[in-house]
Parts: structure tokens; C-alpha cells; sequence
């Protein structure tokens, strides 16, 4: 299986704007979720977490994005960090037949900007991330 980004959708209700990503990733439930709920993965595709503590409740840093709360927390399921300035970003992960992971992710926010283009460019990344990482792949150039 080979990992896609499929297209976003933007939908807006009064100040608040909701971002939806479904990223097909090429590796099972538990090879992705440490890039979702790990300081380590994180930083390797998205943006370093100064702060992860990876339960309901706990704190969290993403540099660059915000400081906040981890709002939901299920293992290898959902990871859900709400920061102050960045919004809620919600990655829910599904099976996806024996060796691949689906993504569906939500970015909720107030404002406007470039989102759409840097999320893609991240989850581009985190498919590349974890193509280079599957046992007999050959090597992204």
C-alpha cells in the first residue's frame, strides 16, 4: 500500500473554520500513532512538542502552534490537542485493511490563513516519513 493525501475541505461557520484531511497512511494503526502521541513523532513531520503528556486532561506545546490541553485521548484511536491560538486538531485513525492506517483529520479554528497548503505539505511528509519506514520499501528520493 502507498500512502495518498486525499483533498481537503474548508467549511466556515460564523467565525470558526473547520479544516478536513483524509490521509491514507501505508502502515498499520500502531506503527502510526507515535507519530500523532509522541514528542518524537511529532516533531519528525509536524513541529516539536515542548510538552506532550499523553493522556485525557494533560498538557500539551506544539511550538509554533500553541499551548493547551490534550481534549481527547484514546489509544491508537484518537489523539485530540486543543491549543490557544492554533485551535483543536483531531487526528482519529481507522484500520485500513491488514497493513494500512486511514486518517481522518479536523482542524477547527478561529481566523484565516494559508492552513489548507501547510497541512497537506505536513501530511505529505508524514506519508514519505512512514514510506521510507515500511520493511522492503525502496528509499523516497
Amino acid at each position: 500500500m502507498t500512502g495518498s493525501v486525499e483533498q481537503g475541505t474548508s467549511d466556515t461557520h460564523g467565525n470558526t473554520r473547520l479544516l478536513h484531511f483524509l490521509v491514507r497512511l501505508p502502515r498499520p494503526v500502531e506503527k502510526v500513532w507515535p507519530a500523532l502521541a509522541t514528542e518524537v513523532g511529532l516533531a519528525a513531520w509536524f513541529t516539536p512538542a515542548d510538552v506532550l503528556e499523553p493522556r485525557l486532561g494533560g498538557e500539551v506545546a506544539l511550538r509554533d502552534t500553541g499551548a493547551g490541553q490534550v481534549t481527547a485521548w484514546d489509544v491508537e484511536r484518537v489523539a485530540e490537542y486543543t491549543v490557544e491560538g492554533g485551535g483543536r486538531l483531531r487526528f482519529h485513525l481507522e484500520r485500513d485493511g491488514d497493513t494500512g492506517t486511514t486518517l481522518r483529520f479536523t482542524h477547527e479554528f478561529r481566523g484565516s490563513g494559508p492552513f489548507e497548503q501547510r497541512w497537506r505539505t505536513r501530511f505529505e511528509r508524514l506519508v514519505e516519513l512512514l514510506e521510507e519506514r515500511q520493511p522492503g520499501a525502496p528509499p523516497s528520493s
